[in-house]
């Protein structure tokens, strides 16, 4: 199987050893995404609410880059740095599906780089 990796200067640069996203086979995986602006590279962190829309926007620039759109989103995974913030990124979470929304389980971790609130990962189909 061959893998090829995907990159988009409309998604912020990997912080580290990682690639945004990698084609294997039918499957797109996407490394989880935060709430860089990619266009100052600062953090979009105002609120909850920004920061789950700055990263699905993010995300949505990945899934583009590849010629995917949320509608081939098969599973993702929410993580959060406090249950109490599920409810609003679950609001706005749900903004980016139309109908049949993807597998995904949200878990609460101790901490995100740079002290975010939310990262979400994905994987696509083809």
């Amino acid at each position: 199987m061959s893998k090829k990796i995907i990159e988009t200067k409309a998604a912020p640069a990997p912080i580290g050893p990682y690639s945004q996203a990698v084609m294997a086979g039918n499957l797109l995986f996407l490394s989880g995404q935060v709430c860089f602006d990619p266009a100052t590279g600062e953090l979009n962190n105002a609120s909850i609410e920004a920061e789950t829309h700055q990263v699905m926007r993010n995300l949505r620039a990945v899934l583009e880059e590849a010629g995917l759109g949320f509608d081939h989103v098969v599973k993702t995974t929410i993580f959060l740095s406090d249950m109490g913030h599920f409810a609003t990124v679950n609001e706005a979470y749900g903004q980016y599906f139309q109908g049949s929304f993807p597998a995904r389980e949200t878990v609460a971790v101790k901490g995100l780089p740079r002290n975010v609130n939310v990262e979400i990962s994905m994987i696509a189909s083809v």
